[in-house]
């Protein structure tokens, strides 16, 4: 198959364009960087899209292009709304004019949409009511809805992700994982005395970026159209536990201060996946455990020569 991935040049869609590959598809790269063998698209202008399209025929769409930083969307909200919810317009719209009902669209949503769930956090399903708590939620739930329309008014190819935490190498700073292991590494090259850290009773589900983007795979060859699909590993952990497997991967002992700024009261002690849906459809079972991603983040920052 020739897959187009939007969003090709991230973290996650490196990874997805491995996959791919690997498994014999031909996958073409579009994002807004310039760089040899992508597509520079903006995909906020809706003639730009449609050429695109219409230049590379794809047989299957995975839209991961989008603004994924929950903080900036306080900021930015505007810019987040365009970015989420006007470039999947774009996408489909396109898809719709040219008449393409075959191609296969794997529009990649969050969690995050659940929003604070209490108590209900300890076995999330495509059915728990979703509460989104920041404009990016809101945004990520509005494209879902958009796609979800697209596949019952017009017959479109597309099913939806829910997607939990995921993480591995080359994954930035601003999430918990990176941020532990980058501050290890800080300490370690006596960049900084301690490691600061905020909440760590909350227990949150992580799945290998590798697993994930499998998943999408699987999606594209045997999700059902107009559906929706949690993915995320099923098993939880506090960030205290992640931490302490970090910690004893340091090469020295690593001060630990929690401060005060990075504490964050949260409604959901607890979130966890719950992926019957998509394994029952695809197949698909987590296969990476939470300490390759550990040892995979570690060693991505060990190997910088600068830290972020």
């Amino acid at each position: 198959m020739k897959a187009l991935i939007t969003g090709s040049e991230g973290f996650v869609g490196r990874y997805l364009r491995r996959e791919l590959e690997e498994n014999g598809h031909t996958v073409l790269r579009a994002d807004i960087v310039d760089l040899p063998g992508v597509e520079r698209v903006d995909l906020l202008d809706a003639e730009a899209v449609e050429a695109l399209l219409a230049r590379t025929a794809p047989d299957w769409i995975f839209h991961l292009a989008g603004q994924a930083d929950i903080g900036l969307s306080w900021h930015k909200p505007r810019f987040t709304f365009e970015l989420n919810i006007l470039a999947a317009l774009h996408v489909l719209e396109a898809l719709r004019k040219a008449g393409r009902k075959e191609t296969r669209v794997v529009i990649v949503g969050s969690s995050d949409q659940y929003g604070h769930l209490g108590a209900d956090g300890a076995r999330v399903t495509e059915e728990t009511p979703m509460r989104p708590s920041s404009p990016y939620a809101i945004s990520k739930r509005a494209q879902e809805e958009l796609a979800a329309l697209y596949a019952r008014a017009y017959g479109l190819s597309v099913c939806m992700t829910r997607s939990f935490n995921h993480g591995g190498a080359g994954q930035r700073t601003g999430f918990m994982i990176p941020d532990f292991a980058s501050g290890i590494v800080r300490v370690e090259r006596g960049l900084s005395p301690t490691l600061s850290v905020g909440n760590l009773a909350a227990r949150r589900d992580f799945t290998h970026v590798r697993d994930i983007v499998r998943a999408y795979r699987l999606l594209a060859e045997k999700g059902r159209p107009g559906e929706v699909y949690n993915v995320g590993s099923g098993t939880t952990w506090s960030a205290q536990e992640v931490l302490d497997r970090l910690l004893a991967l340091a090469k020295m002992p690593v001060p630990v201060r929690q401060d005060p700024a990075r504490m964050r009261p949260s409604d959901s002690p607890v979130i966890c996946c719950d992926h019957t849906k998509l394994s029952r459809d695809t197949g698909w079972e987590p296969v990476l455990p939470l300490d390759q991603i550990l040892t995979d983040t570690l060693d991505y920052f060990r190997s910088l020569p600068e830290l972020p």
